[in-house]
């Protein structure tokens, strides 16, 4: 699948985000708290900390506010370790496949016998192509999710995939965040304001921020000349959000490059034709949406 066809402007980026929205899905579908609930995990939004961080074994707080990066380490800590004494890593992630599956099969109306489709079966291999080429080193999501074994049902390996190259490019834009000096709030807050994030309000609710929290942010990005009076980017703001994507695309460029032009142009398609079915089946809440 490797080819030394050289790859369009920005093609990389766009295959993710075509294929991220499917892995993302997930952790909004109802499915996951009740495949979650089912082994011990009620609390509310105790379901996509013990999802995501499974992967790492039963670490503390400390470990997933380092590697999730924006998140209140108060919410953090209200959730870890109290989720691996409701059920151990192993379980979550069992619960995490089944809830991967029954809300794949609802949003793509794949039924509930054998999945015979080989648009997903292609865009898996693709994915996984792709994902070859990911390194690990200072890419602790991305690692403990590859250590993970491929699922055989193609949407469940598709989805599998599609998590390699989310986390993969995540951690990628850590670095870079950390590199250009914004903090976890101020990140959420310039990434808000360039009209490419969720909901404002959504986002402090689900990262356990204050209006406070926002607010100060705020200030400080204005005192770096990067926000302006209305809450807008300024100029030297808009171009710090342009190089920080940049600058992930460079960290991220491995995959893509290792599927080829080719390879990545017939996954883009493929995916976004996946999250286009997804979006028309309400994978993400209205009020997530937005600049609200």
């Amino acid at each position: 699948m490797t080819t030394a066809s050289a790859l369009p402007p920005r093609a990389g980026r766009r295959c993710h985000n075509m294929v991220n929205p499917l892995h993302s899905s997930v952790y909004f579908s109802p499915d996951l708290a009740e495949k979650m609930a089912e082994v011990g995990i009620t609390a509310p939004g105790a379901a996509y900390f013990a999802a995501r961080a499974a992967a790492f074994g039963a670490v503390g707080p400390g470990t997933v506010t380092a590697a999730f990066y924006n998140f209140n380490p108060e919410l953090v800590a209200r959730h870890v370790p109290a989720v691996w004494r409701a059920a151990g890593p192993d379980v979550v992630l069992a619960s995490r496949l089944r809830a991967v599956d029954a809300t794949l099969r609802r949003l793509l109306g794949l039924g509930a016998g054998p999945v015979e489709s080989p648009e997903l079966a292609e865009a898996a291999k693709l994915a996984l192509t792709a994902a070859e080429a990911c390194t690990a080193h200072a890419r602790p999501l991305y690692a403990a999710q590859a250590e993970q074994p491929v699922p055989e049902e193609p949407h469940l390996a598709y989805w599998h995939a599609a998590t390699l190259l989310r986390e993969h490019r995540g951690d990628g834009h850590l670095a870079a965040l950390l590199a250009a000096g914004l903090d976890p709030v101020e990140a959420l807050v310039s990434h808000t304001a360039s009209g490419k994030g969720m909901a404002a309000k959504w986002v402090r609710g689900s990262r356990g921020w204050s209006r406070e929290d926002w607010a100060a942010a705020q200030d400080r990005l204005r005192g770096r000349g990067l926000m302006d009076a209305e809450g807008g980017l300024t100029e030297a703001g808009v171009t710090l959000r342009k190089d920080l994507e940049s600058e992930t695309d460079r960290l991220d460029a491995a995959p893509y490059e290792h599927l080829g032009a080719a390879g990545v142009e017939r996954l883009t398609e493929l995916a976004a034709g996946f999250a286009a079915t997804a979006f028309a089946a309400g994978a993400f809440p209205a009020d997530a949406l937005g600049k609200g």
